[in-house]
C-alpha cells in the first residue's frame, strides 16, 4: 500500500475560453452558474427524503410507520444505485465533449424525474404500478445526480483561482447543502400553511413541481458558462475512458476509501437525522424540521470557511481531522440523541456532528479533482464518488432503519464510527506534494 502515496500533482487544465485570464468577478459568476444547477439537482433529490414522512402511505399504504419509511428509504437507496452509471456516463461526456454540456444534460434529466413524481398517482389509484413508477423516477434522478457531482466538482476546481481553490470549490457543498436546506425550509413552510391531512393527500407534490421550475432557471444560467476543458485534451485517446482511468487506479481506490466514510457521515447527520429525531428520539415532526433547518444553515455557512482553511493547512490535515473525530465522536453523539428531550441540546449535538463532517464536505470536490489528470478528471471524481455513495451513503437510511426494526439500532452507530476510522487511515496516505496540490 506504500506505493499509493506516490501520487504526483496533475497539471492544471488549460481552459478553452482562456479560463486562466478570467477576472475574480468572472470566476465568481462561473462558480454561481455551476452552483445553481447543483442546488436544483440536490433540492429535487432531497425533497423525496424530507417529504417521505407524508407520502409514504400514498405509495406503501400497509404496515406501521417504520415499515413504510423503510420502503421509501429502499427507493431512496435505489436512486443511489444508479449513481455509478451516471458517474460513468456524465464523466465520459464531460471529459470527451465538455463540462458545460454534461451539466446542462444532467439538470434537464433531474427536471423530468421531478415532474414524473409530482404527477404520479398513488397506490389507491393505480395499485402496484405506483411504487414501481416511483422507483423508476428515482432511478432516473439518481442517474442525473450521479453525473452532476463529478462534473460540477471538476468544473469548479478548474475555474477556481490558484491558491484559493479550497475556498471556491467549497461552494459546491454550499449549494448541495443549500438544496437540502431549501427542501427542509419547504417542509417547514408547508407544515405551517397546510395541516397533516392536506400534506399527505396532495401537499407533498408541491416541492416536486417547484424543483422542475427551478431547473429551467438553472439551465438558463448554465448556458452562459465558459467551458473549462481544452479541445486538445478532449481529443486524447484516453479522454473519458475507463482504460484511461485504470492508469490512475490508486487515486481511484483512495477516493473510494475516504468517500465511503465521508458520505455515510454526511447522510447520517443530514437526510436521516430528521427521521431519527422523530422516529427514535420521539421529537415532534415540526420541531425536528425547524431544528434541522437551523443546523443545515450553519453547516452550509461553514463550508467556505473550512475550505479556505484547507488552503492554509492542507487537504490532508482536514481529512485527518474529519476521520479521527468521526471515529471517536459518532457513537457518543448518536447515543445521547436517542433519549434527548431538550431541542437545544439536540441541536448542539447535531451541530457538533456537522462541524466534524465539514472537514470532509468542504474539501471533498477539490481534493478528488486534484488527484486526477484533466482527460479523466470528471470520470475519476464522478465514478469513484458515485460508487462509494451508492454503497455507503445511499444505504445509510435503509441500514439504520433495518437495524432499528431488528432491535439493534446501536449497531448502526458503530458502523458509522468504523467508516470514519477507515477515512482516517486512507487519509494518512495523502501528503503534501508540489505547489498546486495541497494534500
Amino acid at each position: 500500500m506504500a506505493e499509493v502515496t506516490n501520487i504526483k500533482p496533475k497539471p492544471e487544465t488549460p481552459g478553452a475560453d482562456n479560463i486562466e485570464h478570467m477576472s475574480v468577478r468572472q470566476r465568481i459568476w462561473a462558480i454561481f452558474g455551476a452552483s445553481s444547477g447543483n442546488l436544483v439537482e440536490w433540492f429535487d433529490f432531497y425533497v423525496y427524503s424530507f417529504f417521505s414522512l407524508y407520502f409514504a402511505q400514498a405509495f406503501f399504504p400497509t404496515g406501521d410507520s417504520t415499515t413504510q419509511l423503510l420502503k421509501t428509504a429502499g427507493v431512496f437507496a435505489a436512486g443511489f444505485l444508479m449513481r455509478p452509471i451516471g458517474g460513468w456516463l456524465f464523466g465520459f461526456i464531460a471529459d470527451k465533449y465538455g463540462r458545460k454540456k454534461s451539466m446542462l444534460i444532467s439538470v434537464f434529466m433531474m427536471c423530468f424525474g421531478s415532474l414524473v413524481i409530482a404527477c404520479l398517482p398513488g397506490y389507491a389509484t393505480i395499485g402496484v404500478a405506483a411504487p414501481v413508477l416511483l422507483l423508476l423516477a428515482r432511478m432516473f434522478q439518481g442517474l442525473s445526480v450521479g453525473g452532476e457531482y463529478g462534473t460540477s466538482a471538476t468544473y469548479m476546481s478548474e475555474v477556481a483561482e490558484e491558491g484559493k481553490k479550497g475556498f471556491y470549490a467549497a461552494f459546491q457543498y454550499v449549494t448541495l447543502i443549500g438544496g437540502q436546506l431549501l427542501a427542509v425550509l419547504t417542509v417547514v413552510i408547508l407544515q405551517f400553511i397546510l395541516d397533516d391531512n392536506e400534506l399527505k393527500s396532495w401537499g407533498w407534490r408541491i416541492p416536486f413541481f417547484m424543483g422542475a421550475v427551478l431547473a429551467v432557471v438553472a439551465v438558463l444560467l448554465r448556458r452562459s458558462l465558459n467551458e473549462t476543458s481544452d479541445s486538445q485534451i478532449r481529443a486524447r485517446k484516453d479522454a473519458g475512458t475507463l482504460s484511461g482511468l485504470w492508469k490512475h487506479r490508486r487515486a481511484f481506490l483512495m477516493v473510494l476509501g475516504f468517500t465511503a466514510g465521508g458520505s455515510l457521515s454526511f447522510y447520517t447527520f443530514t437526510t436521516y437525522m430528521q427521521k431519527y429525531l422523530v422516529n427514535t428520539s420521539g421529537m415532534d415532526a415540526r420541531t425536528a424540521s425547524g431544528l434541522m433547518t437551523g443546523a443545515l444553515f450553519i453547516f452550509m455557512m461553514l463550508q467556505p470557511i473550512i475550505g479556505g482553511l484547507s488552503d492554509k493547512i492542507g487537504r490532508r490535515s482536514s481529512m485527518l481531522l474529519f476521520g479521527g473525530l468521526s471515529a471517536i465522536c459518532t457513537v457518543p453523539i448518536l447515543t445521547l440523541l436517542q433519549s434527548v428531550t431538550n431541542p437545544w441540546i439536540a441541536f448542539a449535538l447535531v451541530m457538533l456532528a456537522l462541524v466534524i463532517t465539514s472537514f470532509y464536505t468542504a474539501i471533498s470536490g477539490i481534493l478528488k479533482a486534484e488527484m486526477f489528470p484533466p482527460e479523466v478528471r470528471a470520470l475519476g471524481v464522478g465514478l469513484s464518488y458515485a460508487l462509494a455513495n451508492a454503497i455507503f451513503g445511499g444505504s445509510a437510511e435503509y441500514v439504520a432503519l433495518s437495524l432499528k426494526a431488528a432491535g439493534s439500532e446501536t449497531s448502526f452507530f458503530w458502523y458509522v464510527s468504523a467508516m470514519g476510522a477507515l477515512a482516517f487511515l486512507v487519509s494518512l496516505l495523502l501528503h503534501r506534494r508540489g505547489k498546486g496540490l495541497k494534500l
